[in-house]
């Protein structure tokens, strides 16, 4: 059974940072991407960033680029978000995903999905 369960979220003020973990198991996510998406009240799931597992080849949205970095450990299996530079409109909950999908920034292509952390930046 596999199994993602994020974790690192919290309450920051604006430009601060945070480190989010998503520790993986249940299967070899070799062949998969996985990524980080985030849903704020009222608004639909939106792409944050991936990494394809084999690859390492990255993709972020555009409103992150510069702040957001996303990484993984290969050995813990487990994949990070460092986010630096937050802002108010950052906030949301982020969940982690992971999939064998062709498109890395669409949900659609994501089977598995963590219970999601919330992330509050404060103005």
């Amino acid at each position: 059974q596999v199994q993602l369960v994020e974790s690192g979220g919290g309450l920051v003020q604006a430009g601060g940072s945070l480190r989010l973990s998503c520790a993986a198991s249940g299967r070899t996510f070799s062949s998969y991407a996985m990524g980080w998406f985030r849903q704020a009240p009222g608004r639909e799931r939106e792409f944050v960033a991936a990494i394809r597992w084999s690859t390492g080849r990255i993709y972020y949205t555009d409103s992150v680029k510069g702040r957001f970095t996303i990484s993984r450990d290969n050995a813990k299996n487990t994949m990070y978000l460092q986010m630096n530079s937050l802002k108010p409109e950052d906030t949301a909950v982020y969940y982690c995903a992971a999939g064998s999908g062709p498109n890395t920034s669409d949900y659609v292509s994501y089977s598995y999905w963590g219970q999601g952390t919330q992330v509050t930046v404060s103005a």
